[in-house]
Parts: structure tokens; C-alpha cells; sequence
């Protein structure tokens, strides 16, 4: 039986903590407390006043710890933008695709993604700092984020209230399995870790010989015929920084097979990003490869190694000029 005292001496603490962990970014299992709070406080209060009391308590720690921790991301992203994000993403596990879909919801809905932020994984802690970066205001990044914590934490409350007794049962019998059924729930999360981690060097591996560098790159492009150079980079992110490779071509990713159609199979495809390890850039070389392009290939570092190589960039509006006029197709964006 799980204990009425733990529940109403550390229930709040616990939520709070776990809760401000994780807007930090620490792998800790949130919802699973949540879960087991809730279920904690339906099994050992009876009445109606006190059990609404007992959530409002534990919700009000989860919105606190949940908002400070946000505030920190938020501040950060406000004052160094492109920094902020890079490093929240070396701190998510699914930072493979976290910036792209971040920075792709809250072009659709701006700072009202933080409502259901907490729902998508890897999502919360990128759309954070972003929000900071896009210079949202405060107040309403405050509002968006207090509505999304007490939503999140409220569902996961629920949950456990609703099945106490099942929870109740899985809890007694791992009081009788003893501190073996401990080590092995303390190992599940760890193992997780370890296979998100496992995979990412695996996928690095595997793309690492088949990339160009920024001098490489700058080399083919006084030859003929030229590579295609992809900028894929999201608006949002172009907006933070509003230049890039001379001549490249503003691209979504998603449209592969307008891209194949467009170019062909034996145009030297060039992409480049600005996400960590350029994830989003090999990937896409990745697809192209398979959809039979002969010579795609990811910018290694992206559009930060060009710059630090020395090497020209120019105003994203010339670009985008250059390519409206040279080469008409749905695939680019302006």
C-alpha cells in the first residue's frame, strides 16, 4: 500500500522538483510521479473538499517549479537566441528532429504552442528559448506557459486518481518484490537514455564519411556546373539570423520529390542547416540518396562552419531574389 504519510509530506516536494527538473532539462519521470501523487491522494482522502484541496496544492507546485525552470530557458533564449537553442538541443533526447518541428508548430501558432507543448516530446524544452528568441512577450509567455504546465500536470493528476486501486495493486506488489522490482524501474529510464544516445552515435557514424566540408563546398562552387546549395533552415530561424550561403536555395525539406523532379538525379545536391551535428541536413541527404540522387550531401558544421571558415555569406532578401527570378517552383520559399 503506498503510505499516507510519504504522500502528504513529500507528495508536493516531489512534484515540484520533478517538475522543475525537467523545464531544465534533466531526463527526470515526470509524469510518472504525477501519476502516482494523484493516485496517492485519491487512495488516502475520502472527502470531496480535501481531495480538491490536496490537487490544487500539488498543482500549484507543478505550475511554479515548471514556470521557473521555463523562465531560465526563456531569458536565455531572449539574450543569446541561437545559443540557447543549440545547447537545449544537445540536452534533448530527440533532438534529431526537436528544432525543426518546434520551430515548424510555433510558425502555425506562435507562443499558444505552449498550451500543448508539454504533450509532444522534446517539443517543451525547444519552444521554450524560442519563444525568448522571437521576443515574445513576457506576460504572455507567462500566461501560455502557466495554461500548459496546469493542463499537462492536471492530466497526468487525473490519470492517477482514476486508476488508484490498479496502481495501488502494481505498488503492493513491488513493496513485496523488494528493492530487485527498485533497481529494475531505476534501470528502465537509464536504458532508455543509453538507446536514444546508442542510436544518434550509430546515425552520426554512419553519415560521417558522407559529408562535404565548408572548404570543399566553396571549391566546387567555382566549377561548372555549380552544386545546388539547400539552405533548409526554418523561417523562424532565418529570421534569428537573416543570412546565408551565396547563391543557395531556400528548400522545405519535405518536398523531395518536387526537389528530384526539379533537379534530377545527377545534380550535386549540397544541404545545409543549422541544427545540431546538422541532423536535419543528413537526413534529407539521406532521402535523396535513397529516392536515386547520386551526390547528395549534408554541410558539415552548416551554416556556422561556413562562417567560421571565413567564407561569404550574403542577406537571405538577395537570395531570395535570385531565386524567385531564376528558378520558379513550389519546393522554394521566400
Amino acid at each position: 500500500m503506498m503510505s499516507h504519510e510519504l504522500i502528504t509530506r513529500y507528495g508536493t516536494l516531489a512534484v515540484f522538483l520533478n517538475v522543475l527538473g525537467s523545464s531544465l532539462g534533466l531526463p527526470l519521470p515526470v509524469i510518472p510521479t504525477l501519476i502516482t501523487v494523484g493516485a496517492g491522494i485519491a487512495l488516502v482522502t475520502h472527502v470531496a473538499s480535501t481531495v480538491l484541496l490536496h490537487f490544487a496544492t500539488i498543482l500549484g507546485a507543478a505550475v511554479t517549479g515548471g514556470v521557473l525552470g521555463d523562465l531560465i530557458w526563456f531569458h536565455g533564449g531572449k539574450r543569446y537566441g541561437e545559443r540557447t537553442l543549440h545547447t537545449v538541443c544537445k540536452l534533448s533526447l530527440s533532438r534529431e528532429t526537436c528544432v525543426r518541428k518546434t520551430e515548424r508548430f510555433f510558425g502555425r501558432w506562435g507562443v499558444r504552442v505552449l498550451v500543448v507543448a508539454r504533450f509532444v516530446p522534446g517539443l517543451s524544452l525547444v519552444a521554450v528559448p524560442l519563444c525568448g528568441a522571437m521576443a515574445v512577450r513576457l506576460r504572455s509567455f507567462v500566461v501560455h506557459d502557466c495554461a500548459g504546465v496546469a493542463l499537462w500536470a492536471s492530466v497526468g493528476l487525473a490519470i492517477g486518481a482514476i486508476f488508484a486501486s490498479q496502481i495501488d495493486v502494481v505498488f503492493a506488489l513491488i513493496a513485496r518484490l523488494g528493492w530487485r522490482a527498485l533497481i529494475v524501474i531505476a534501470m528502465a529510464p537509464v536504458l532508455y537514455v543509453l538507446y536514444c544516445y546508442g542510436q544518434r552515435l550509430m546515425l552520426a557514424k554512419a553519415l560521417e564519411k558522407a559529408r562535404i566540408s565548408a572548404d570543399e563546398l566553396h571549391a566546387l562552387l567555382a566549377n561548372k556546373p555549380r552544386p545546388v546549395v539547400f539552405d533548409i533552415r526554418s523561417a523562424e530561424r532565418r529570421m534569428l539570423d537573416p543570412f546565408g550561403i551565396p547563391g543557395a536555395v531556400l528548400a522545405d525539406e519535405r518536398k523531395l520529390q518536387q526537389i528530384v523532379e526539379h533537379y534530377g538525379v545527377n545534380r550535386t545536391l549540397v544541404i545545409y542547416c543549422s541544427c545540431p551535428n546538422e541532423v536535419s541536413a543528413a537526413w534529407m541527404a539521406k532521402r535523396l540518396r535513397v529516392s536515386g540522387v547520386k551526390l547528395a550531401l549534408p554541410l558539415t558544421g552548416g551554416i556556422d562552419a561556413w562562417r567560421a571558415a571565413g567564407l561569404e555569406v550574403e542577406p537571405l532578401m538577395a537570395a531570395s531574389d535570385a531565386v524567385i527570378s531564376a528558378e520558379a517552383s513550389p519546393l522554394f520559399t521566400h
